[in-house]
């Protein structure tokens, strides 16, 4: 009966705190931007198994406009490996993003220069405070019979305003 008790006092905690870090979400506010650099993950291949076999990646990098009203700018989006090399420039001029528009980059899955611990920066701008693009890499890797996939996202590393 003790253990039912404590059992009952446990769960009823963890209800507490859950409800307590929802409603502490819901309440924060949306923080407006007029521009960022971001630092994303990308994994162009992983290891697998004892030996630490690697499995090529695809990767998609996805840059998402999510603000409904206004516009922004994608100044720069570079592609850097493991040891901090800048492996491939993907913006030659700006790329305006319209409301709510997408764009995004491919890293082929036989490229293997970026390595597990390559990245792409992000940097954006806008003309007056809008929500911040999401930013993410989505990962995929298949053959023969197995497959994997995942994702990360973009870090804020700058602010412009």
């Amino acid at each position: 009966m003790k253990n039912k008790s404590l059992l009952s006092m446990v769960l009823f905690m963890g209800m507490v705190l859950s409800s307590f870090i929802a409603m502490a979400h819901a309440n924060e506010a949306v923080m407006l931007s007029k521009g960022q650099t971001l630092y994303v993950p990308v994994y162009s291949h992983i290891y697998a198994g004892n030996r630490e076999l690697p499995i090529l990646l695809t990767v998609t990098l996805s840059i998402r406009n999510v603000d409904p009203k206004y516009p922004m700018t994608i100044t720069e989006a570079t592609y850097y490996g493991t040891n901090g090399e800048l492996l491939k420039k993907y913006t030659d001029k700006d790329i305006a993003l319209g409301p709510l528009e997408s764009t995004r980059f491919i890293i082929p899955q036989n490229e293997k220069e970026g390595g597990s611990g390559a990245n792409f920066i992000v940097t954006w701008k806008a003309l007056k405070a809008v929500n911040p693009p999401l930013v993410e890499c989505v990962m995929i890797g298949a053959g023969s019979q197995n497959g994997i996939s995942f994702t990360s996202r973009g870090q804020v590393i700058t602010t412009g305003n």
